[in-house]
């Protein structure tokens, strides 16, 4: 199978690694397969897709291995989630060796797809392109702390036209218990099975396409979760000192009515408009990580606040909660806002630490669909498509576990897969010909 000897014991730590995953899969049958599809994404390659990988591990038999890795990720029934739960196992008390979990990050990324009928596919944003186009969306959740973050969950979002066409469910293999739901409704659900799961942190990391969503926010508080999350400049908040208006006294006629309320003269302003107003004073630099070259800092305001957003439907005024307010230096108006409910006693330099921390799922895409090939899937069904995800999720595991939750930017340890040289004339379906 290509595996170094080293004198490091990397190539065993490989083989324990792999075994204690395989128990997961439900066959023993499948455990060789789930090793040579491991291997192959960690193997460097332009592509990671099923027949690339088939030739790089085994150029003797490529049509042969091919068929094999093909029925591996696209047909066997294996369960994403035992596989998953096996890498988290294994892999998160390595990096709680470090300290404990932080936070759970959400996020969503978008893969680039030509044609119609890869499942979920449809016009829509693309973060990986900056703008809308053919693509699929998928939701993730991670446990990250200082040193190291491991994806635990992730799934398909699913656009109505999908959903709602029973010919495109049917030949993707979409299962009939998958119903619509949004992205935040499906971060939720993965939140809700890392709860019961056992796994805990301290706060839900997420950026603005989830926090400007008030029923998700919500929803992370019903989960006895704090939130650190993104909104948008425009989000209506009642500004330190100020709430809604009481209900109206009742007059003894009529219903009496229990809705707080605001009038012309007594309305919540915008994120934009509180950040405006704040005196200098209330600015501070903050730092919160060494980067690449340098430590990063920026301009910080937190103040308490109300969200604002239809609470003229409600009967009390919402909690306070921290809104945090980056504006770097240099920048004609701040760049970032935040709203948090982490305790009301933590220091800025708290609050912006573990605000920040969100960047390590940026860490966990780069790495996933760069060096693991996450996007590069090339077949149409829903179990395809999850099952690459979690071997790709899989194989950053063994990474990490390898890595032993070191800073990005130090030493990675060299991958114990020898790659086999392609057999000559090898050309990969779909290449245009070379003679």
């Amino acid at each position: 199978m290509g595996l170094e000897s080293s004198a490091d014991g990397s190539e065993s730590r490989f083989a324990a690694y792999v075994e204690a995953i395989a128990s997961a899969l439900g066959h023993a049958d499948r455990g060789a397969p789930f090793r040579s599809y491991c291997a192959g994404l960690l193997l460097p390659g332009d592509r990671k897709s099923v027949e690339p990988m088939a030739a790089r591990m085994q150029p003797g038999r490529v049509q042969a291995a091919h068929q094999s890795l093909h029925h591996f990720v696209a047909k066997s029934d294996w369960s994403d989630a035992a596989v998953l739960g096996a890498v988290r196992a294994r892999v998160l008390p390595i990096i709680e060796q470090c300290g404990p979990i932080r936070a759970f990050i959400i996020d969503d990324t978008g893969m680039p797809k030509k044609g119609k009928h890869s499942v979920g596919v449809a016009r829509q944003y693309c973060g990986q392109l900056g703008k809308q186009d053919n693509c699929q969306v998928a939701v993730s959740l991670s446990a990250a702390n200082d040193h190291a973050s491991l994806p635990i969950a992730y799934r398909l979002y699913l656009p109505h036209e999908w959903v709602d066409d029973p010919d495109r469910r049917a030949q993707a293999g979409v299962p009939d218990d998958v119903v619509f739901q949004t992205q935040p409704q499906i971060a939720l659900d993965q939140l809700r099975a890392a709860r019961a799961a056992g796994i805990d942190a301290a706060v839900v990391l997420a950026d603005a396409g989830y926090g400007n969503d008030t029923d998700f926010r919500d929803g992370i508080t019903e989960l006895g979760l704090a939130y650190a999350v993104g909104i948008q400049s425009t989000t209506s908040l009642w500004p330190p000192g100020m709430e809604p208006l009481p209900p109206k006294p009742w007059s003894g006629r009529g219903r009496p009515t229990s809705a707080i309320r605001r009038d012309g003269a007594h309305q919540p302003i915008s994120a934009r408009q509180l950040a405006l107003d704040l005196p200098k004073k209330a600015w501070r630099r903050v730092t919160w990580r060494e980067g690449t070259n340098t430590k990063l800092a920026s301009r910080f305001a937190a103040v308490r606040v109300r969200p604002a957003h239809r609470d003229y439907r409600r009967s009390t005024p919402r909690p306070e909660e921290w809104c945090l307010i980056e504006w770097p230096a240099g920048e004609p108006e701040p760049t970032k806002y935040f709203l948090s409910t982490l305790p009301e006693h933590i220091t800025r330099r708290a609050l912006v630490n573990a605000t920040k921390l969100r960047w390590r799922i940026e860490r966990d895409y780069q790495d996933l669909k760069q060096e693991l090939g996450l996007g590069h899937y090339e077949g149409r069904g829903w179990r395809g498509f999850h099952h690459h995800a979690t071997l790709c999720i899989a194989a950053y595991g063994y990474l990490l576990s390898e890595r032993g939750a070191i800073p990005p930017s130090g030493p990675r340890n060299a991958v114990p897969i020898k790659e086999h040289p392609l057999p000559g004339g090898y050309r990969p379906r779909g290449s245009p010909y070379q003679a």
